[in-house]
């Protein structure tokens, strides 16, 4: 039987059909799993993106969804939708343009959108009926009443702006078996570093950095009914007076939650404490690399490495778990920096390690470079995924870039490296030991609680356990007159 985890599902014949008027599909398309990271990282939370297009759907439209990634198989073929919007990423682009030629040879009206949208627009219009780039979910009203109206256009720019008045995403419609939490969150668009390598940096593309009111942000969370969400912005802590804003706004719901920040946030340490009094039980930082010149060159702000073990002592001495997400293959990198960047993930003693190939993603200066210089390989977008090596680097093989890649996961994720990393407060040990097995190591396990809708079942024991947790640590840092543990000063510049 084929891999469901890296293989789509197989499309039915497509008869053509009446579509059923007033009726929206939105789908996210299958997409090959990593087999060196986590399965369960793929269901963690739901598609803001679909979610914000459902709770932008006016009447007397209506809405299903449909994830290829719950391995349920195919969409649905019991009618024709008379709109089907597909988010496209440069990953699952092939996959997205099979789903759209289906749903076309059946009578349904295609849209496409997504980060593949905004780099590649020509290549994306082919395979399509409308087109939206930018920011979908304001020009979706639109789209839809242009449908109605017989005066649909080709394509659609929507700017990043005004993002605090779009609607709060519809949930209603997810399958709540689906995924751990279905509380994905967002609070800010943009991010106060423009990586060269980063898709925020794709062509002419400015993303002003917008926050939608703290109190909104919590009452969408309390709404959820969810004990834990995740903040799926790019950078939650690019303005510290909002985040402080919003950590007030999130407390007194008593409820955990994780995000991505800068590490540059731990420059205040009572921000880093206001964070854990607020719930903040995780950290996702893009730490990139532990050579400055690296840094540098990719146009990112960020704290001297020799300051990174100070700053994550900070995370940890209040109750935050780091999940530190490195690249591989800047070009000051040299065969040994696989056994460098493991040797000071365990000595760090980081909960976790999300690692990726340096990925020139089209259009981005980074790209640009590496075209200029010869270095691109290829163009099959499905190797795109951070975990293929599709450019020349500079001081080893594309073979020797993959094996490293290939051989960190495997260490960090071995069992002597995970006891390596265990907690240094005993409390915290076993609740650690269960995240990191449940992990990667589980990745049979978690094909079949995916495949036979057990993810939320099984997971949210373990979430209520966490977060009654939490909450009793947070009592006691309270009475902390301040930050306990060493402290991040003097702050060296920043690369």
């Amino acid at each position: 039987m084929p891999d469901p985890m890296q293989n789509a599902p197989l499309l039915p014949p497509a008869p053509r059909g009446e579509p059923v008027p007033y009726t929206v599909l939105l789908i996210n398309p299958f997409y090959a799993k990593d087999i060196h990271a986590s399965f369960g990282k793929h269901v963690l939370t739901p598609s803001l993106a679909l979610t914000s297009l459902a709770g932008a759907t006016p009447a007397p439209w209506t809405v299903r969804f449909w994830d290829e990634n719950l391995l349920q198989g195919a969409p649905p073929s019991d009618e024709v939708p008379q709109v089907v919007g597909i988010t496209v990423h440069l990953t699952f682009a092939k996959r997205a343009y099979e789903l759209a030629a289906w749903y076309r040879a059946r009578g349904s009206i295609v849209v496409l959108g997504g980060l593949h949208a905004l780099s590649c627009p020509d290549e994306v219009a082919e395979h399509c009926d409308a087109m939206a780039i930018g920011n979908g979910v304001p020009i979706w009203p639109k789209i839809l009443s242009d449908i109605e109206h017989g005066k649909l256009e080709r394509r659609y720019h929507a700017e990043y702006r005004n993002y605090a008045s779009d609607p709060a995403p519809d949930r209603s419609v997810l399958p709540r078996w689906g995924f751990l939490t279905p509380a994905s969150l967002i609070a800010t668009q943009g991010c106060h570093n423009r990586c060269d390598f980063c898709y925020l940096a794709t062509g002419d593309t400015r993303i002003k950095y917008q926050m939608r009111t703290a109190q909104q942000v919590a009452d969408e969370f309390a709404a959820t009914g969810a004990p834990y969400g995740v903040f799926v912005d790019n950078n939650l802590g690019s303005n510290r007076r909002y985040l402080r804003e919003l950590c007030a706004a999130l407390r007194p719901l008593n409820k955990i939650w994780s995000a991505a920040v800068t590490l540059d946030v731990s420059d205040d340490p009572s921000l880093v404490r206001d964070m854990a009094l607020a719930g903040c039980t995780g950290v996702f930082i893009g730490f990139e690399s532990l050579t400055d010149d690296n840094i540098r060159l990719a146009g990112k702000r960020s704290p001297r490495a020799e300051d990174y073990a100070a700053r994550i002592q900070l995370f940890h001495a209040n109750g935050i778990q780091v999940n530190g997400s490195f690249v591989l293959g800047f070009d000051q990198d040299r065969p040994d920096a696989f056994e460098k960047l493991a040797n000071f993930i365990e000595e760090q003693r980081l909960e976790c390690a999300t690692f990726h190939i340096l990925t020139p993603y089209p259009n981005t200066p980074l790209f640009v470079r590496m075209e200029r210089q010869n270095r691109i390989l290829h163009r099959d977008w499905s190797l795109y995924d951070t975990a293929h090596c599709v450019f020349r680097p500079k001081h080893m093989t594309p073979e020797q870039l993959e094996a490293g890649y290939e051989w960190i996961y495997q260490r960090l994720f071995s069992l002597r490296s995970i006891w390596a990393r265990r907690p240094r407060q005993a409390s915290a040990v076993l609740p650690y030991l269960g995240m990191a097995l449940l992990y990667k190591r589980s990745n049979w396990l978690w094909k079949l609680l995916i495949r036979h809708r057990l993810t939320h079942v099984v997971w949210a024991p373990l979430v209520h356990a966490t977060r009654l947790r939490h909450l009793r640590y947070r009592k006691r840092l309270e009475k902390e007159p301040s930050v306990p543990g060493p402290l991040v000063w003097p702050i060296r510049p920043s690369v």
